[in-house]
């Protein structure tokens, strides 16, 4: 076991105090597009980073990790996850992510299904994920819901911010759920939109009580945060006639947060998304033209948004892999700069587009997806590069608290990595 395994071993087994950490001589990525600092440090204290980089001092009386030969950066903030909602794709009874059958719709807020101990939280946190931004799936009506902002710690209080945004569906979904065209589903937008403002202007005569009512009281409610702009709305698009219609949006509703999902073919109109300064949280490696809206889709997509001024995070795209694959991702982008006629990112880049980049989207940067002074001390220790597949986490901390570094993945492993026949469950005795 290294020093640093013991020294985390040790700290696990001590009562959670509002300790000092270094972690020195590491090569640090900080997760805000710069490139890696080496021999930098990390200083946590209080479940605050309070500071990272080259020439940082050690504080009196710190505990002192030593990463010589090792990386330390920022967690992985997965964006558009599914964590915490949902045990196993074939078991509804398991599965909250959405709900097709609900009258309510706008207001629906998955934070009330957060589980903490779902089996895949610890998993996913093995693979360098800290924070997730967990998004509700469209059902019957545009309108998802609410998404929430969780951590992925080994304790019950997971939800960072709930109702962080509201996400909706348009596009080719958004038409077929809106009656069979995205006409449909733009009228459903405004008409939704102008229910809201009607509820603001008169609630005790808004007409929202009855099941068969278009806006429900608390819908409308919902609505009017994203009216407001106090919180985004996340629209799922990918065609780029599309992108500019949601765009558009903002010529009467100035007040609306965008924030692009999917924008596979984003890249023919990045100019004009970088000029409404909307961020986007793009299907990394999309590139095959799977569907009608999806037609340019091309793997140089994010790197051609982000050379025009784009904001750009990564989404694993609904990959059954696992959200740890957006690591796999961010460095396939960086790579692919060397393919000629490819565009992708640097590797500050690359790593910032699963960090700080999905906490940017949602208006949380100055608070989560960084090693920068004052956020939350979400930090892992890597036994290489984090954008490289042979890499794997050493140890991991939330709000500055160190974490288990095992699952019930991990424990299976163990247990049968040597079959021989140990103690067996009693059905299983030999007589």
């Amino acid at each position: 076991m290294t020093r640093a395994l013991l020294l985390l071993a040790t700290m696990l087994a001590t009562p959670a105090m509002a300790q000092t950490i270094a972690i020195t001589n590491g090569t640090v990525a900080i997760g805000d597009g710069s490139a890696p600092v080496e021999r930098g440090t990390v200083v946590i204290s209080g479940g605050r980073i309070v500071a990272a980089g080259r020439g940082v001092a050690v504080p009196a009386g710190a505990q002192v990790i030593d990463a010589t030969g090792k990386w330390v950066s920022a967690g992985i903030v997965s964006a558009m996850s599914d964590l915490s909602l949902i045990d196993a794709d074939g078991v509804s009874e398991s599965n909250d992510v959405g709900a097709r059958n609900s009258p309510y719709k706008a207001s629906i807020d998955v934070s009330d299904a957060v589980n903490p101990a779902s089996v895949k939280v610890a998993d996913e946190r093995l693979g360098g994920v800290t924070r997730a931004i967990v998004a509700p799936s469209a059902g019957g009506s545009i309108f998802a819901g609410q998404g929430a902002v969780i951590d992925l710690g080994a304790d019950a209080d997971a939800v960072t911010r709930p109702r962080a945004f509201q996400y909706v569906e348009l596009g080719e979904d958004g038409g077929r759920l809106a009656g069979g065209s995205r006409s449909a589903a733009y009228a459903l937008l405004r008409d939704s939109f102008e229910q809201a403002q009607d509820y603001r202007r008169n609630p005790a005569a808004f007409d929202g009580r009855t099941r068969e009512a278009l806006v429900k009281r608390n819908d409308a409610q919902a609505l009017l945060r994203v009216l407001d702009g106090a919180v985004p709305l996340l629209v799922h698009v990918q065609r780029a006639s599309d992108i500019r219609n949601v765009l558009a949006l903002k010529r009467d509703y100035p007040r609306l947060r965008l924030v692009l999902v999917g924008a596979n073919e984003g890249w023919l109109v990045a100019r004009e998304i970088a000029a409404a300064r909307v961020p986007v949280i793009a299907d990394a490696l999309a590139d095959l033209p799977i569907a009608f809206e999806s037609l340019a889709a091309t793997e140089s997509n994010v790197g051609r948004m982000r050379a025009a001024g784009v904001q750009v995070a990564l989404t694993g795209g609904g990959t059954q892999s696992g959200d740890h694959v957006l690591r796999q991702f961010a460095g396939n982008l960086v790579a692919i700069t060397r393919v000629p006629g490819a565009t992708g990112l640097d590797w500050g880049q690359a790593f910032a587009a699963i960090t700080s980049g999905p906490a940017a989207a949602i208006g949380m940067d100055g608070e989560i997806g960084s090693l920068r002074a004052g956020r939350r001390a979400d930090v892992v220790l890597w036994d290489g590069d984090p954008l490289e597949l042979s890499s794997a986490p050493e140890a991991v901390w939330i709000d500055g608290q160190p974490q288990p570094m095992d699952s019930r993945q991990r424990l299976l492993r163990d247990r049968y990595l040597v079959p021989v026949e140990g103690a067996l469950p009693k059905a299983y005795e030999r007589p």
